[in-house]
């Protein structure tokens, strides 16, 4: 990707390339704190862009670090392009692979929230026809026997 010529500009050119056809399958990442696709709480669920410039703080930068991305916290950017959490929804499948214990908390509030919620943006998947979550026995460690048959 062309950064040279600014986000403003990836993002048009990204967005009107997405825009020609239907998005057949997203794979999405939840973070430790329940963001999806760095959509972090509170969450802009009303965005209609495709991607949105987010700002990254030091708790996902740190995960960024700690999942080996990058090879010092200092090297992990404090922005990131995302696409945005109405983007993702328009995704004919949307599939998510969640391991390790550091993500347990963040599965349990995802899948047992009361609510669909901007503060847990990942509650949104609970609301699109087609989602397919690969959970460990570490991240899933959380989650109770009812909430297991009905999500596992």
């Amino acid at each position: 990707m062309d950064t040279s010529i600014g986000v403003d500009a990836i993002v048009e050119k990204i967005s009107a390339e997405l825009n020609e056809a239907p998005i057949d399958v997203g794979v999405i990442g939840i973070g430790e704190n329940a963001h999806i696709a760095f959509n972090d709480p509170p969450a802009d669920f009303g965005c209609t862009a495709c991607y949105k410039l987010v700002q990254l703080d030091d708790a996902c930068r740190r995960q960024q670090f700690g999942e080996g991305w990058f090879p010092s916290f200092d090297d992990v950017p404090t922005e990131a392009l995302s696409m945005t959490v109405s983007r993702i929804m328009q995704c004919q499948h949307i599939v998510s692979a969640v391991p390790y214990s550091v993500k347990a908390k963040a599965v349990h509030d995802v899948l047992t929230a009361p609510e669909i919620t901007n503060m847990v943006p990942s509650t949104i998947m609970r609301m699109h026809p087609d989602v397919t979550l690969f959970l460990d026995a570490d991240s899933a460690a959380m989650l109770d026997e009812s909430t297991k048959k009905k999500f596992c």
